[in-house]
C-alpha cells in the first residue's frame, strides 16, 4: 500500500486526541497499535477494516483508498437482494 493511500488516516488519527484516538480504534474493533502499524509499517489494511474505518469516520477516510485491491464500486453497484 502507498504512503498516499494512508495519508488520510494518519492526517485523521493525529487531529484526535490520544483518548479520542483509543476510542476510534474501538469503534473500527481494532487497537491505535494495528492502526499506527498500518500508517508507519505498510501493515495491509484487509476490506473489513478499512470500512470499519470508513464508517467510523463517517468518511473521512474512505474504504477504496484503504484497501485499493477490493472493488468497493462493484459491491455498491450491486441490486440489494432480499
Amino acid at each position: 500500500m502507498s504512503s498516499s493511500n494512508v495519508e488520510l488516516l494518519k492526517k485523521y488519527l493525529l487531529g484526535l486526541t490520544p483518548e479520542a484516538r483509543k476510542e476510534f480504534a474501538k469503534e473500527c474493533s481494532t487497537t491505535v497499535g494495528n492502526l499506527q502499524q498500518i500508517i508507519y509499517v505498510n501493515k495491509k489494511c484487509g476490506a473489513p477494516l478499512a470500512i470499519r474505518i470508513d464508517k467510523a469516520s463517517k468518511g473521512k477516510v474512505p474504504c477504496d483508498l484503504l484497501c485499493p485491491e477490493a472493488d468497493f464500486d462493484y459491491l455498491r453497484n450491486q441490486p440489494i437482494s432480499a
